[in-house]
């Protein structure tokens, strides 16, 4: 099995807030990320995909196929956006990054089976620090 992986960076704005708790119990659980302002990451996504090389390419996935529907399908979406308010996909969802990786994944797969890969994995930095990691 060969991985091909497509990394991405993108901007985005959030706030991690419980609205059935008061403001104490969400400052206690969410810290500064629930500030009623907003705050921002520089994300680092990667996109991982599998397969077995085709026999007249040599590719699992055309990179630059790979690297069209993240940015269309993904980037696009979300970069310079505040993900509780503009990012259709997460509308009613907390905005952590789990629930954000398994959003990204749930866009994704679709376009990637169509093309004839398997989506193998999503990592998603939320700082250089802090990651997650989807496999669906």
């Amino acid at each position: 099995m060969v991985y091909l992986t497509r990394v991405e960076h993108f901007n985005a704005a959030h706030k991690l807030y419980n609205p059935h708790w008061n403001e104490e119990q969400n400052r206690e659980i969410f810290g500064k990320c629930s500030n009623a302002n907003w705050h921002g990451h520089n994300y680092e996504l990667h996109v991982t995909v599998k397969g077995e090389p085709h026999p007249e390419t040599g590719f699992i996935f055309n990179a630059k196929t790979l690297g069209t529907l993240v940015k269309d399908i993904i980037i696009e979406k979300i970069d310079h956006k505040n993900l509780n308010l503009d990012v259709d996909f997460m509308k009613g969802k907390f905005t952590s990054a789990e629930n954000l990786a398994i959003g990204i994944w749930n866009e994704l797969e679709p376009h990637i089976a169509r093309e004839g890969a398997i989506l193998h994995g999503i990592r998603l930095y939320e700082t250089p620090k802090i990651y997650v990691e989807y496999f669906g």
